[in-house]
Formats: structure tokens, C-alpha cells, sequence
């Protein structure tokens, strides 16, 4: 198959059929950046639904890798949490080498975010008390000093109604518990933050990672584009270098 995307395709596995961060991404990314999304049904959040993506995940690569994308992401943390950063590491590098494309998923995503703006102590918030733990688990073993995490517990399916005012109080009261933080982390796609982080990155003075907004850095990075946003916070503003 050829493509009109004149600077890179990207396929994109996303583990629910939510709305909202697909069509954020679309907009984040630059002119000439073409994108083919496939959607798996994850639908209760559990964690026997997570284990069993990762086949879906596999198999939805195989497809993308075929219509010649040039770089695979995977979307949806806790499915690669639960085999650790090893175990994660060692099913993208099988992946890569069977397909002969780019892979990365969201929370070697996250983790290159946090290193390039030189943060080792994070605090964040998720929507999910699995989720939470998952990612102090994740975190932890791959470097980071993880200060807090802290949930909006809401039904899985619910997520995506919680607004950016109720996400905004809760990293105020987690930061003033952990002033020492160095960058926060929004986890999770189904919430719509996109509006706070710049708000959030005044007031405490330190970065916040957005899940959508780390993905068009690192996207940008890894096609060799050099495009830089405002009004979304410093990794789209200033595009620092991976580490």
C-alpha cells in the first residue's frame, strides 16, 4: 500500500473504543504525519481483559506492519505494566525483529518523557486503583522515585467524565503533600487534560507529562520533525531530546 503521508506513518493500537484521545492526537501531530489507528474493545478494565490484549495487540501490529507503517505505537499502560519494563522490553524487541518496524508503547513513552526533562521523583494521578499500583510498580523499576500516586475512582467505563477541574484539585493536594516532585504524570488516555497542563506546569513549576502530548513528542522525534506547540506544555513547547 503507499501513502500520501509525506513525513511518516504511524500505526496506532489503542485498547478501548473510546473517543477523544485519538481525535487530540490527530490534532497534535504535524501537517504531512499520517496515522492508521486500530481499536481493540477493552471494556471492563479488568485484570484478565489486560492480560488477554496482548495477543490483540500482536496481531493488530502484524496488520499495520503489512500496510507499511513506518512505527508502531501501543497504546494503553497497563497490558505492557503487567510484564514489568523487562518483560515489556523483551516482547517489543521480539516484535520488532519479526515485523522489521519501530515499535514503542505508552510507558516506554512516558518513561523517555520523564528522563528528557531530567525528572527522577514524579507524583501522579490516575483514574484506577489497579492502574495506580500497576504504574508505582512500573515506575519504581525503572528508575523513578515514585513520590505518590493518587486515583479518581470512578467505574472503568466512566473515566473519560471526569473533568479537568477535578483532575487539577487532585494533583494540587498531591504536589502540596510531595513538594519535592520534579514532574507529574496524568495516566491513563480516557481523561481529557490536554487544557490543565500548561496551567498546572505555572503553578507548581514543574513538567507534567500528558499522555497524548508525550506521544506526539516522542512521534515527532522518532520521524526526525521538529514542529513545536504551545500552549500544551514544555515537551511540546521546547521537543527536549529522548533519553
Amino acid at each position: 500500500m503507499s501513502f500520501s503521508s509525506w513525513r511518516g506513518t504511524v500505526g496506532l493500537i489503542k485498547p478501548t473504543m473510546r473517543p477523544g484521545s485519538m481525535e487530540e492526537t490527530v490534532r497534535l501531530l504535524p501537517e504531512g504525519v499520517g496515522l492508521i489507528p486500530i481499536h481493540q474493545n477493552v471494556q471492563r478494565g479488568s485484570q484478565d481483559e489486560f492480560e488477554n490484549a496482548i495477543k490483540g495487540y500482536h496481531d493488530h501490529a502484524l496488520t499495520l506492519a503489512e500496510a507499511g507503517v513506518d512505527l508502531i505505537h501501543h497504546s494503553g499502560t497497563p497490558p505492557f505494566m503487567m510484564l514489568g519494563v523487562e518483560g515489556e522490553k523483551k516482547t517489543i524487541r521480539k516484535w520488532e525483529r519479526e515485523m522489521g518496524i519501530p515499535h514503542f508503547t505508552a510507558n516506554q513513552n512516558i518513561t523517555r518523557a520523564f528522563r528528557a526533562v531530567g525528572a527522577k521523583k514524579i507524583i501522579g494521578v490516575s483514574y484506577s486503583r489497579l492502574q495506580n499500583e500497576l504504574t508505582r510498580d512500573y515506575m519504581t523499576e525503572a528508575g523513578f522515585n515514585v513520590l505518590a500516586m493518587e486515583p479518581i475512582e470512578v467505574p472503568f467505563e466512566k473515566a473519560g467524565q471526569i473533568s479537568p477541574e477535578q483532575v487539577y484539585a487532585l494533583v494540587h493536594d498531591t504536589f502540596t503533600a510531595n513538594p519535592k516532585a520534579e514532574a507529574i504524570y496524568l495516566q491513563g488516555n480516557a481523561w481529557r487534560l490536554l487544557s490543565i497542563v500548561e496551567m498546572m506546569e505555572r503553578d507548581f513549576g514543574i513538567p507534567v507529562i500528558e499522555t497524548c502530548a508525550a506521544l506526539c513528542w516522542e512521534i515527532q522525534h522518532r520521524l526526525h520533525i521538529r514542529e513545536p506547540r504551545d500552549g500544551i506544555g514544555m515537551l511540546m513547547r521546547e521537543l527536549p531530546t529522548p533519553r
